[in-house]
């Protein structure tokens, strides 16, 4: 099995800029296109835990659209085989608080319709 062969990469570099804008604008249709259908996906995130794509397609046409764009400062992207990637980050978010930090991982895999996130999780860091 080849470990981050230049074309894997090359391809999920290219997926992640659009899943960014897609969140950072609150394109639903976007995003759920981005997610495989399969009961077995999910989303775990700062406050909910989200099973399947009935859920997840729930969850982003409640949530509100405001206060969304984030800066990311570190993102790392790994592949493995011609079919399996990661994507992960470390981002900032200006809160009414101040800056809120978080990070965010997700699980890609190449299937018959093309590149799909299988598994995301997303957190918050502690304030320092």
């Amino acid at each position: 099995m080849t470990i981050n062969d230049p074309k894997i990469m090359a391809e999920l570099r290219a997926l992640y800029p659009r899943y960014e804008e897609a969140l950072v604008s609150n394109d639903v249709d976007t995003l759920m296109a981005m997610f495989w259908t399969g009961p077995e996906v999910m989303r775990f995130g700062v406050a909910e835990n989200l099973y399947g794509p009935e859920e997840l397609a729930a969850f982003r046409k409640g949530r509100p659209a405001a206060n969304l764009a984030r800066k990311v400062t570190r993102l790392d992207i790994v592949s493995f085989g011609e079919d399996f990637g990661s994507i992960t980050l470390e981002f900032e978010r200006e809160g009414g608080s101040g800056t809120v930090r978080g990070r965010q991982s997700q699980v890609w895999v190449r299937l018959e319709v093309g590149w799909r996130i299988v598994s995301a999780h997303v957190s918050l860091r502690p304030a320092k």
